[in-house]
């Protein structure tokens, strides 16, 4: 592309974006159909039945969320997507290799074993892991905790995308109650914060030490939703 024709693309984005914009008196009903559909999307890719269909909720999920974020054109701030302060990332990073450290201690005091499950997961599962931990992060803080904070201030949005992102994790019992505990300390320090990244590490980290640390027939593989009841 040349530069003559880069500045010309991005005036037409502006322009089509632009004119998408919502009017004010229609934001807060605009923002709760926002919530809505993407949570929905979310739900129909968990408790589909077949493959095939989790994977096509869950395509129309991400072009859902893309299309809403078009929409509004929240700041990089916003969103989370600057980097962290030093002090904000140092934080979030020793609180949760403290709460790590704390599970690994416990569990090896009450005689359990550790690994709970020896080949499961492995290296490249575990690497993979910390990427979905950051997409995750993204759809519950930079798409839904934005919202919530819109529609409910900061505090109660903390407990509302907290629920709303322990709810996804049913019918597990254990990842439903150990997301809502960590959601709520993801949430609070992205409120105060603003960065996704620092988060999205602990989320990786908190969520391989509970595979280290949690006999899998409790997991099920860390699966949820239609998978967790059919997991074998």
């Amino acid at each position: 592309m040349s530069r003559r024709a880069k500045p010309l693309l991005h005036h037409r984005l502006y322009v089509v974006t632009s004119s998408l914009e919502i009017p004010p008196r229609y934001r807060a009903a605009f923002t709760w159909l926002q919530l809505i559909v993407v949570y929905v999307l979310i739900e129909g890719s968990l408790w589909a039945y077949r493959g095939t269909t989790r994977i096509r909720w869950a395509l129309v999920g991400v072009v859902a969320v893309l299309l809403f974020v078009l929409v509004d054109r929240p700041s990089v701030r916003r969103m989370g997507l600057g980097l962290p302060t030093t002090f904000g990332a140092t934080l979030v990073l020793a609180v949760s290799f403290s709460t790590a450290i704390f599970l690994i201690f416990m569990v090896h005091w009450a005689g359990g074993e550790i690994p709970a499950n020896p080949t499961w997961p492995n290296l490249h599962l575990a690497s993979a892991y910390f990427l979905w931990a950051l997409l995750q992060e993204f759809i519950l803080q930079s798409f839904f905790f934005t919202r919530c904070e819109e529609l409910f201030g900061a505090s109660r949005a903390v407990w509302v995308a907290a629920t709303l992102f322990a709810v996804a994790h049913v019918p597990s019992p254990l990842l439903t109650t150990f997301t809502f505990i960590g959601a709520l300390f993801f949430c609070s320090m992205f409120q105060r914060y603003r960065s996704i990244y620092p988060i999205a590490i602990v989320h990786g980290l908190l969520g391989l030490t509970l595979a280290m640390t949690m006999p899998d027939v409790l997991l099920h593989h860390m699966r949820v939703g239609i998978e967790y009841l059919t997991y074998r």
